[in-house]
């Protein structure tokens, strides 16, 4: 069940990014056609050669950051996801800064907004935690310990001030793994 639903989202998303790239250069057109007409040749080609250099400079700049930054989570001995979302934000707005065109370089905009880098990284978290707490049963690994199920109405252990610890609400069952 989980492998069907993962091909339906993989189905999904491939029909999404076929689109996508059958629209952009139609978009980007119509931006040239639009656009360029408002501002004129001179201005137009000054902000394709611009965005495009801006592109590369955020290309080479965030691609050594990146390295960096993973190489400092792995260090720590800390999560590496929020450094690597944040390289491939950086580095797809970068692409589509290169790209000429108005609409490919909103786009790049949007993904270097910190929010959308935030929402990417809570999704993309989502998805990984679904897919460690619902693995398909019979997949040969075994897990030796002991374990606990809570209960959705029990709010587990007080805490030292004498208050229930938050619960997330979600629609995971949670176990702890003692």
């Amino acid at each position: 069940m989980a492998r069907d639903r993962l091909a339906k989202e993989l189905v999904k998303m491939l029909r999404l990014i076929g689109f996508i790239a059958v629209a952009l250069p139609f978009l980007e057109i119509a931006g040239f056609v639009w656009l360029g007409g408002k501002l004129g040749v001179f201005l137009t080609l000054v902000w394709v050669i611009g965005a495009m250099l801006a592109g590369l400079a955020l290309l080479r700049h965030t691609g050594l950051q990146a390295v960096g930054r993973l190489r400092a989570a792995l260090a720590e001995g800390r999560e590496p996801g929020h450094s690597i979302i944040d390289a491939a934000c950086f580095a797809a707005a970068a692409i589509l800064l290169i790209i000429p065109g108005f609409v490919s370089d909103a786009l790049a905009l949007i993904l270097l907004l910190p929010a959308t880098r935030h929402w990417l990284l809570r999704r993309t978290a989502a998805h990984f935690e679904t897919r460690v707490y619902r693995s398909p049963s019979g997949t040969g690994g075994t897990l030796h310990g002991e374990f606990t199920v809570v209960p959705e109405d029990d709010n587990g252990p007080a805490q030292p001030d004498g208050k229930a610890p938050p619960r997330i609400k979600d629609d995971r069952k949670i176990i702890d793994v003692d």
